[in-house]
């Protein structure tokens, strides 16, 4: 065959279930229809069942070289696809509830596995790489396969420090937007957001303290530890946190934990995913509490914290937990 005769393969796409490339189905069409040679014979030799080799000579035949080319695997006609209609109500709910499958599942009626392939389906991108207040795509992420669970509540509680903006009476730039927000070069500091999470069975608790010291994380983790006990959690094995001075070094937090009966165990350095159960609470915390809507004063986000940490624990649906709320995996009190 000549070069002029000869399809370009340069820059195509290979189908994900294809067992030969554009350019293997050339190779067979060329050895079979050009050099004459058996198609049995030459399946074989590119690693193909003769029924395949036939498919695509037969194809060769019909088409020409275009006929080489990749198909779409979807079915003509797929009878048991969710309806253009739930569809629509769970786009609908995803974007205005900003949830994920777990919570679009409970206000919509469909199932979360259902809500996740329409969601793919439609290129909608995860909540994660969404901007919490506008739904819009801003990041890319790391994901990693290696995950990891205690086996009985207590053996370990995450414990970390979120920092977030004061808001400024009236309300912030969320409210007023950045060219019209009062009192825009004022600097009203930050509240500390200190949070503990359950390894096990995700349960949490959070305050939002003036700072991070050392004497105000052992205090947080004392009064942490009594919550989690009401609840359920009756002895905490071990406490995990950064390398942070207010936890490394720190005196009064050291004592804390061993009042607990704990052991103190930190992260590897630089590796914060170590952290991970309590870094994506404080992901979650932030997208659904903290900006989840425009509050015009910090009293009222404050106050508010109380009853979403509640909702989080004994209602709200956790991945983790198969779909079910924290408290679930707990033994009754």
């Amino acid at each position: 065959m000549s070069d002029a005769a000869r399809p370009t393969t340069k820059g195509l796409p290979v189908h994900a279930n294809a067992r030969l490339t554009f350019y293997g189905r050339i190779l067979l069409v060329r050895r079979v229809r050009f050099d004459g040679r058996p198609i049995s014979h030459v399946a074989a030799e590119l690693g193909v069942s003769r029924q395949c080799g036939h498919l695509w000579v037969k194809r060769y035949d019909a088409e020409g070289w275009a006929g080489l080319l990749d198909r779409s695997s979807r079915p003509h006609h797929c009878p048991t696809r969710t309806p253009h209609t739930a569809e629509a109500r769970v786009l609908a709910a995803r974007d205005h509830e900003q949830a994920g499958p777990a919570v679009l599942a409970a206000s919509t009626g469909v199932p979360a596995r259902t809500i996740s392939r329409i969601l793919a389906r439609h290129g909608v991108p995860r909540l994660a790489d969404c901007d919490p207040v506008t739904g819009e795509s801003i990041r890319a992420t790391r994901r990693s396969d290696r995950r990891y669970e205690h086996p009985q509540p207590g053996d370990l509680v995450h414990v970390d420090v979120k920092k977030l903006g004061r808001i400024p009476d009236g309300g912030g730039w969320r409210v007023h937007g950045r060219e019209h927000r009062p009192g825009s070069k004022r600097r009203i500091g930050f509240d500390y957001i200190h949070a503990m999470v359950d390894d096990h069975s995700r349960l949490a608790y959070a305050e939002v303290l003036p700072d991070e010291k050392g004497a105000t994380c052992a205090g947080f983790v004392s009064r942490a530890a009594a919550a989690f006990a009401a609840a359920g959690i009756p002895h905490i094995a071990r406490v995990l946190t950064d390398n942070a001075r207010n936890y490394r070094g720190c005196r009064a937090f050291a004592a804390a934990v061993d009042e607990l009966g704990a052991v103190q165990k930190f992260i590897r350095p630089r590796c914060p995913w170590t952290n991970g159960k309590v870094e994506r609470f404080n992901r979650t915390l932030a997208r659904e509490w903290a900006y989840r809507r425009p509050y015009t004063s910090n009293q009222a986000r404050t106050m508010a914290l109380d009853a979403w940490i509640e909702y989080y624990n004994t209602r709200r649906p956790h991945t983790a937990c198969r779909g079910r709320a924290p408290i679930t995996r707990l033994s009754p009190t």
